[in-house]
């Protein structure tokens, strides 16, 4: 099988490594890539080498967490899955695998969505938990901050859920991306008026959630700074990622205390009244309601694609990337003629 391995910062090679699916173990399931997604900002800091990503080993590395493949073959102990399946996993950019569908987080993604939105599946699952996690009520007006492919997903998926959405960005190719994916306002993060303005997009009554998924220092400060009093500011960014010290203070007590507003990490379990269902339990749910919204037609993150390469092409991918090319959003790489027989 071919896979992508990062030997060191801007360093990426495709090889060719072994694979046996003739003996698979009873709980093991066997799947051939179709597409796999390109997670803008994680992978660009994974391949520019600005720190070692969470959880990843050191150098040589797998890189990607976003695979759409069909299963080939499953153990006599799997159940849930069968061959022909299409599922969703965070298996890595590579032509095919064996895990388990614990290891590999697998869903079975549904007849009727399209690949191209069914690959961006846990990119998406990750932007509603943003909403989840920071106990959106439907009415609030959320404002998102950061117009990557996790803050668009935000964007399409805040409408869906009952917000009232603005977005907030700095280039106005992004906030037409946001336009197409179903913002209520758009605003630019420079304007020297956005607070008026978007004081005047929540009818006075101020920004309830913002959703925070730029990295750089003055995007949280934007972040805090147009908050309500007593609102929510759910961080899903890696703040300060790549950069100098701070020249303000970022708990300050006029945006923290005096406000009295709440910063929460989009990260670990959804706040639950009813306890019951754990972290990975809950993630599996969020992936399988919005491939439904998929299925349906009212989440499509398709309509962002602006790159469908062959897998061979993949360097160019990163290597736009990491030139922060604004004209590149939804990324997929096409595996399947990978595959030998």
């Amino acid at each position: 099988m071919k896979i992508a391995i990062l030997h060191g910062p801007r360093d990426l090679r495709i090889e060719d490594h072994e694979l046996d699916p003739s003996n698979l173990a009873p709980d093991q399931v066997w799947v051939r890539t179709i597409v796999t997604g390109f997670k803008i900002g994680t992978d660009r800091g994974n391949y520019e080498g600005a720190e070692d990503v969470p959880g990843a080993p050191v150098y040589p590395r797998w890189v990607g967490d976003s695979n759409l493949g069909e299963i080939r073959g499953v153990g006599s102990n799997v159940t849930g899955f069968q061959v022909g399946d299409r599922v969703l996993s965070q298996m890595h950019h590579q032509s095919e695998y064996i895990c388990t569908p614990a290891e590999g987080f697998l869903v079975k993604v549904p007849d009727g969505v399209d690949p191209e939105d069914a690959v961006f599946g846990n990119l998406y699952s990750l932007s509603a938990h943003c909403y989840h996690k920071a106990l959106l009520r439907p009415g609030e007006t959320v404002a998102v901050v950061g117009l990557g492919t996790l803050g668009l997903g935000a964007v399409a998926i805040g409408p869906l859920y009952g917000a009232r959405t603005a977005a907030i960005g700095n280039s106005d190719l992004r906030l037409e991306m946001a336009d197409r994916m179903g913002a209520h306002g758009l605003f630019s993060s420079d304007d020297p008026e956005l607070a008026a303005k978007l004081d005047e997009f929540s009818d006075g009554r101020g920004i309830d959630l913002v959703i925070l998924t730029a990295n750089p220092w003055p995007a949280y400060r934007t972040a805090v700074e147009i908050v309500r009093p007593g609102g929510r500011v759910g961080i899903v960014s890696l703040l300060g990622r790549g950069e100098e010290g701070l020249e303000f203070n970022p708990l300050s007590m006029q945006l923290f205390y005096i406000k009295g507003i709440s910063l929460i990490a989009i990260c670990g379990e959804d706040p639950n009244l009813f306890p019951g269902a754990g972290g990975d339990v809950q993630q599996t749910r969020h992936r399988a309601h919005l491939f439904t919204l998929m299925a349906d037609g009212l989440l499509e993150p398709k309509r962002l694609v602006t790159h469908r390469l062959h897998y061979t092409r993949m360097v160019e991918a990163y290597e736009m990337a990491y030139h922060r090319d604004k004209t590149m959003m939804n990324v997929v790489f096409d595996w399947r003629d990978a595959h030998a027989g």
